[in-house]
Formats: C-alpha cells, sequence, structure tokens
C-alpha cells in the first residue's frame, strides 16, 4: 500500500464508493463474494479493517518476511484480534478464528500461486466458491480444535 493513501481513498478504491456512501456496504458485498480469486475477495472484503491490518502488520512484516509469510501472518494477526474481541464479549477464551483465519490465509496464498481463477464464472458461481473456500476452511478447523 502506498505510505500516503488515505482510509477515505482506500475505502473508495476497494468499493468504488466513498467512505459512509449510502450502498456502500452492498458494494462490498457484491464485489467481495463476486471476486473471481480467493485473493481477490479479501482485498473489497472489509475494507476499513484491511486498511488498518495493511498498514500496520502486512507492510512491516513484508519488509522482514517474504510475501507469502507475511500474507499468512497477517490473517492469524487478524484471527487473534477476532478471538481476542471475541472472548472479551463472551468472558470465556476463544481460541477458533486464529487457527481458522490462518488456514484462510494459506489457502490465499496457495490458491494465488496456483493462479487458480474463476473469473470467467457468472457472478453466483464466483459467489458460491468463495463461500465454499469460506465455510470449508472453518469446517476443516473445526475438525482439529
Amino acid at each position: 500500500m502506498h505510505k500516503s493513501i488515505s482510509l477515505s481513498s482506500y475505502v473508495k478504491r476497494r468499493n468504488g464508493l466513498p467512505l459512509g456512501a449510502s450502498g456502500s456496504l452492498q458494494a462490498m458485498l457484491k464485489r467481495s463474494f463476486g471476486a473471481g480469486s480467493f485473493d481477490t475477495f479479501w482485498q473489497y472484503w472489509n475494507p476499513i479493517w484491511s486498511y488498518y491490518l495493511s498498514r500496520f502488520v502486512m507492510k512491516p512484516l513484508s519488509r522482514v518476511l517474504p510475501f507469502w509469510l507475511s500474507v499468512i501472518v497477517t490473517f492469524s494477526v487478524s484471527g487473534a484480534l477476532h478471538d481476542v474481541v471475541v472472548s472479551i464479549i463472551k468472558w470465556q477464551l476463544i481460541f477458533v478464528l486464529t487457527p481458522w483465519f490462518t488456514l484462510m490465509g494459506l489457502l490465499v496464498v496457495t490458491l494465488k500461486y496456483a493462479q487458480v481463477s474463476y473469473l470467467g464464472y457468472r457472478w453466483l458461481v464466483r459467489a458460491l466458491i468463495n463461500l465454499s473456500l469460506i465455510g470449508t476452511s472453518f469446517y476443516l478447523t473445526t475438525l482439529f480444535i
């Protein structure tokens, strides 16, 4: 990510709409679920959260780690932060999201390097593929926890 990009510029680039604009949630959902690859799904998903992850986790990590490992660790950090929030809300230690997000990070890297693309399919098929990858990774995570 370019150092000088603002949050609002980042969100507009990802959503196609300015930050806080009417319909921005729908645009994010449509773009992310209709993405033609799993890594593109994550480029569109939750642009506000990804802006901060990119700036404070991914970018510093990529200076010292290979790109693929930076991606996986960034997903792990995101999962850990989600686990912390859920643990606070439930007043109970939760450790499900960290391994799940780590597995999704592995999927992103693997599918990107394998150049897996389903861009040529209709939106609904792409959405079902992206949902299947998310759901299958969650299912696999729960088998081992």
